[in-house]
């Protein structure tokens, strides 16, 4: 089976979201799939996928503050400052952790870790996912 649909997500402010549940939720598909790989593919440039810690959100504020301090708003240096002091950063965390995701899909789910979600990183804006599905229809 081949599924692929976008899935728009809401604006949400900067920083980290975990957003498996509203994946799951736009891929009702999943249940029909036995094993497979979802492909996520963010369409954008000023944001960023990662797969991490889904119960404690200490984490997501902790990542959000190293991106902050590793790339802060208004280096001198950067040149791309047309859209804003929070723009260039963006696309240098974008860059740093990626834009992409392929998970593992189980008997109709995702097969993630005890602890694991996947997260939007954010800086402001509506975020539209490309999620291509491949696999074998449930026995």
């Amino acid at each position: 089976m081949w599924h692929q649909q976008e899935i728009h997500l809401p604006e949400m402010p900067r920083g980290f979201h975990l957003i498996t549940d509203e994946i799951a939720r736009a891929l009702p598909c999943l249940a029909e799939c036995h094993q497979g790989l979802l492909h996520l593919q963010l369409m954008h440039t000023s944001a960023s996928l990662t797969l991490n810690e889904n119960t404690d959100p200490d984490v997501r504020h902790d990542l959000d503050a190293f991106i902050r301090r590793l790339v802060p708003e208004g280096l001198s240096y950067f040149q791309h400052t047309l859209e804003g002091p929070d723009d260039m950063p963006a696309h240098v965390a974008s860059s740093l952790l990626g834009t992409q995701l392929s998970l593992a899909v189980r008997d109709g789910r995702l097969a993630l870790g005890t602890w694991q979600g996947v997260w939007l990183g954010e800086q402001g804006g509506s975020r539209r996912l490309l999620a291509t599905l491949n696999g074998c229809a449930a026995l």
